[in-house]
């Protein structure tokens, strides 16, 4: 008798991957870049899906998918030539992922996805199980939105329930008379108004999880935002040794609750008191954790090849204190930044994404530097990016991220 793609893939979820074997990715940014060259030094071969093409993903894989996640057809066929599946980032279709996990392993799973891109779910999630997040409301009206208000009082931050990153779908309200404007900007849109945290830090933790349930995480990094985009992060964060047990607690404690096979990232606000409270999660890489390609000896993305193919996870150990700065598109509003300015330290590490347009807001790469101490390291990296501008005049750029 026939069996079903589900059956024979429930029987053979707990058999490791091994290298030679097909990864697929949805997405192709450039966290499923950086996961892609991780696998092909590990001996996989990687096959993207998106609606893009010559994505920063695509670049260095073997194979690129480009078709609408809502083809499900071509979903499905992607999924009968590969092996395992991972995701680059949570936003995917819930029916794209029901279609490929007939067909392949997809880890993490959907459940997963379906709780960590919808704010409301995410934080409903984690406050029936005790964690510790600020006080919030969804907001579908604009009397819903007034009610909140009223309990969670000014300043709040109104969001987007779905697709929210780097800020973009966010607006701080500081008071009453603000609400209709706020409430309009959601555009018919669902939303979730967050009682404000007055935090002193900002925080996250990456971390693993394997099927066999161990765990491994990268210790708690320290972060720092401008435009509401990720500036830079220092590694390890500069807390009391009991506030990053705690947090390293909590993204372990998530990873289990979630039942996630793969990597979690947890955002953390971090209070004066030393109070922390859990802002977002990301079940995938994440980019305060690009420092662990050089720092560590198991970087973020070798762990997810490992988590998603059923192999041991890898040693977390970091090897010195280490600062990652991100690289906007605006370092190229006058031309070409100075990359032979900026390497002049030779211990300063350039990763760029392969974006062929640059644009104000937009990732096009990072630095890393590692160093005696993180205030070391972080002077050396914020020195190098401020070195690439030396052919650097502000310019004229569309905003996109």
């Amino acid at each position: 008798m026939s069996q079903s793609p589900s059956t024979l893939i429930t029987r053979h979820t707990s058999l490791p991957v091994l290298p030679g074997a097909t990864l697929g990715v949805l997405g192709s940014g450039q966290l499923g870049r950086m996961f892609a060259l991780a696998a092909r030094q590990m001996g996989y071969r990687v096959h993207t899906y998106s609606p893009e093409r010559d994505t920063p993903t695509g670049q260095v894989a073997d194979a690129e998918t480009s078709a609408p996640y809502e083809d499900l057809d071509a979903a499905r066929a992607f999924a009968r030539g590969v092996d395992a599946v991972t995701f680059e980032f949570e936003n995917v279709p819930a029916a794209t992922v029901e279609a490929v996990a007939e067909f392949a392993p997809t880890r993490p799973s959907g459940s997963v996805l379906h709780t960590t891109q919808h704010r409301v779910r995410e934080k409903t999630f984690l406050s029936a199980r005790g964690f510790p997040v600020t006080r919030f409301f969804g907001v579908n009206t604009p009397a819903d939105l007034r009610s909140a208000l009223a309990a969670t009082g000014c300043p709040a931050v109104l969001k987007t329930a779905g697709f929210g990153y780097d800020g973009k779908g966010q607006r701080l309200i500081k008071s009453l008379e603000e609400a209709d404007d706020a409430f309009a900007s959601l555009a018919g849109r669902e939303g979730i108004l967050e009682a404000f945290v007055p935090f002193e830090r900002e925080l996250s933790v990456v971390a693993a999880r394997a099927s066999d349930a161990s765990t491994a995480h990268f210790g708690v990094v320290e972060n720092t935002h401008a435009r509401h985009i990720l500036d830079h992060t220092v590694a390890p964060a500069r807390v009391a040794s009991h506030v990053a047990r705690e947090a390293a607690e909590i993204a372990e404690s998530l990873l289990a609750e979630l039942e996630v096979v793969g990597v979690l990232c947890v955002e953390l606000f971090l209070t004066a008191d030393g109070k922390l409270f859990v802002n977002e999660l990301a079940p995938r890489p994440h980019n305060s954790g690009h420092f662990t390609i050089d720092a560590c000896r198991t970087s973020q993305f070798e762990q997810q090849v490992r988590a998603v193919c059923n192999l041991p996870l890898g040693s977390t150990e970091q090897l010195r204190p280490a600062a990652m700065a991100n690289l906007l598109g605006d370092l190229w509003g006058a031309g070409e930044p100075d990359w032979r300015a900026a390497l002049s330290d030779p211990g300063v590490k350039l990763h760029l994404y392969g974006k062929s347009r640059a644009r104000r807001g937009r990732k096009m790469g990072h630095l890393t530097a590692l160093a005696a101490t993180p205030e070391d390291a972080l002077a050396a990296v914020l020195a190098a990016r401020e070195r690439l501008k030396h052919k650097y005049e502000r310019g004229t750029m569309n905003d996109e991220p």
